[in-house]
């Protein structure tokens, strides 16, 4: 249920963004994917190459990675475990990676029977043909936070990521899987046992340019007001700002 303004002083005024569910999944969701990211590491590590296809060979490297004298591309404090341990990795990779499902699959259903996926996340026409405006106001670091939505490039890059990029790195995870792909063969679907493996590569490095870019404009918009709206809900506008 929307929650009623909070009037503040100096003409400052409170508005109720993230419903407590929504603020709940975001950090699990977050820590998730902080630990799949630094097992992954851990797990490319161990054979630092991808390939396209089903067979894995040296000379047929789609990438190869250089790791260095120790036999490692990426130093001890970027992998989890930090010692070279392929089976710790695996073992905190589908962990992290079955509660990224769980998180998302509440936050799914919860915003559908509230209505807030498509109130939230969905752009109007409007919405679209304002996007080379939006871009613009971005790139001069301009940003429309005094409105009680998301933006037209917050929507369309919330709903890239999970509409497809999520979606696909689980396909290709489990793709990866010899067992499930037993029953079902979904690396046919992608070319290729290594072929998802690679896939599930570019997915991850998608990611991580997405949360850098995220973290970047938390930072450039205004880290205390926006570190707040997603610890207690409140997002805090001067009333001239405030949106209808």
């Amino acid at each position: 249920m929307p929650r009623p303004d909070r009037p503040l002083k100096n003409g400052r005024v409170a508005i109720y963004r993230h419903p407590i569910l929504v603020r709940l999944t975001h950090w699990i969701t977050a820590l998730s994917l902080g630990l799949l990211l630094f097992s992954g590491l851990q797990i490319l590590n161990a054979h630092p190459a991808l390939y396209w296809g089903e067979v894995s060979r040296f000379d047929r490297a789609f990438i190869a990675f250089t790791p260095d004298a120790e036999g490692r591309v990426f130093p001890p404090w970027l992998t989890l475990p930090a010692a070279a341990d392929l089976g710790a990795g695996r073992q905190w990779h589908f962990a992290a990676a079955w509660v990224l499902v769980g998180s998302l699959a509440v936050y799914l259903i919860y915003n559908l029977l509230v209505g807030r996926l498509r109130r939230e996340l969905l752009p109007g026409r409007a919405e679209l043909a304002g996007v080379g405006r939006s871009v613009l106001d971005h790139m001069r670091l301009k940003f429309d936070h005094g409105a009680r939505r998301y933006n037209v490039l917050q929507k369309l890059a919330y709903l890239v990521i999970g509409v497809v990029i999520l979606p696909a790195m689980v396909l290709t995870g489990l793709a990866m899987s010899p067992s499930l792909d037993a029953l079902l063969p979904l690396s046919e679907m992608f070319g290729g046992r290594q072929s998802a493996r690679t896939l599930h590569f570019f997915g991850a490095a998608s990611l991580v340019a997405f949360l850098l870019a995220h973290v970047a404009m938390v930072v450039a918009a205004g880290p205390i007001n926006e570190m707040r709206s997603i610890l207690t809900g409140w997002f805090v506008v001067r009333l001239e700002e405030k949106a209808p």
